[in-house]
């Protein structure tokens, strides 16, 4: 039957993420599983108030073709924000809208991979990441995480062994670790790559959502020619949407526009228009500070009940923001005997084994603190250290 397939798409495995996520949609599931934003912080009043004004004030405009860059002051919008929040001179020019920032990606691996092109990728990784570059049959090379960041020294073996076209990272609130790279990582991440050919890809979707500290630089003060920006809306107002932005080295835009034109010609003009009068009428900055806020006692529930009931020799991350946390158990206990018993007692996880690519962390897994309540994480958590005490040592 295989045969019946392109090359390509035989080579990407389903996401196991939404295989868990269709058993987790039963409404008894407690689920840690998805990277689901909480469903009462849409802002739904204010989003339909800008429907019906983009219906009102630009009638047929909304709803006809549009150019492939994107709905011009949506992408002012963008640009103005990167200089508010982080200092990088990006223009509108820079940004090209797409569908989602996992759009993005695939549009770089049409762009810029062929059969065997070289990748760096994090270890563990965003499943989506692995799934759309293993798509264009990227020759994936791994690098392991700390909670620092990037470990250096496997870098540097990396790239000591070949030349990476790409090397793709989430460096804060990391999917699915949760760590942020510090500022001294990042610093020695683009002395590594400095003098190489490669292009950071640097997919900030969680950015915004930081309890504690300050932001990190992007990449993009580090290496302003070689970095690569992914970025959403999903987290920040409503994944539905489906709109995301890239920003390339600009000998790269043409490109990428020719590939987004054949892919979808653009993303929806409706959808823009009504995200981008959303943003001028609204303060996001006031609904990610409820966000922030929201999440940070998600993430301190489930903390302090990881703490009390989970054995003392288990490892779990301590995120400054996001939406995940990672745990690794004994070194010889399976995170899939535990989803396996969890599942029977109505609480999904996703574990660690499908993040890694060429196999490990069958003793991890990823919990989200970002959709269940606060009581259900208590519950679901106390329910967890259980059945990890039940666990083969």
């Amino acid at each position: 039957m295989n045969e019946l397939f392109s090359d390509r798409i035989n080579n990407v495995a389903p996401s196991f993420i939404r295989e868990i996520l269709k058993v987790a949609s039963n409404s008894s599931m407690t689920s840690f599983a998805g990277g689901l934003p909480h469903r009462e912080l849409f802002p739904i009043a204010a989003l339909r108030e800008a429907t019906n004004k983009v219906y009102e004030d630009q009638g047929a405009d909304a709803l006809q073709y549009s150019n492939t860059e994107g709905f011009e002051p949506l992408r002012e919008y963008i640009a103005r924000r990167y200089w508010e929040k982080q200092g990088l001179p990006i223009s509108m020019e820079d940004i090209l809208i797409t569908s989602g920032a996992q759009q993005g990606l695939d549009l770089l691996g049409k762009v810029l991979i062929n059969d065997g092109t070289e990748v760096i990728i994090e270890e563990p990784a965003y499943l989506g990441a692995i799934q759309a570059l293993s798509l264009y049959r990227a020759r994936l090379n791994t690098v392991p995480i700390s909670t620092e960041g990037m470990v250096i020294s496997k870098l540097v073996d990396v790239l000591g062994r070949c030349k990476p076209k790409l090397m793709y990272v989430v460096p804060n609130f990391q999917n699915p670790s949760g760590i942020t790279y510090t500022k001294d990582n990042r610093e020695a991440v683009a002395t590594a790559l400095r003098d190489s050919p490669t292009f950071l890809v640097e997919d900030d979707p969680y950015g915004e959502l930081r309890f504690v500290g300050s932001r990190q630089p992007s990449f993009r003060h580090f290496l302003p020619d070689k970095t690569i920006l992914l970025g959403s809306f999903s987290k920040t107002v409503v994944p539905a949407f489906r709109l995301g932005w890239i920003v390339p080295p600009r000998p790269l835009m043409g490109k990428l526009v020719i590939a987004k034109q054949v892919s979808d010609l653009h993303t929806s003009t409706f959808v823009q228009r009504v995200l981008c009068q959303y943003l001028y009428d609204n303060d996001l900055d006031t609904h990610v500070k409820t966000i922030v806020e929201f999440y940070d006692r998600q993430c301190k529930t489930m903390l302090a009940a990881i703490g009390e009931y989970f054995p003392k020799e288990i490892f779990y991350t301590n995120p400054e923001g996001g939406m995940f946390l990672w745990v690794t158990l004994l070194k010889k206990q399976s995170s899939m005997a535990l989803l396996e018993k969890a599942i029977e007692k109505n609480i999904a996880f996703v574990p660690g084994h499908p993040f890694y690519v060429n196999g490990g962390g069958d003793n991890t897994f990823r919990l989200n603190f970002s959709s269940a309540g606060e009581d259900a994480i208590h519950g679901g958590i106390a329910l967890l250290g259980k059945l990890i005490r039940e666990l083969p040592a």
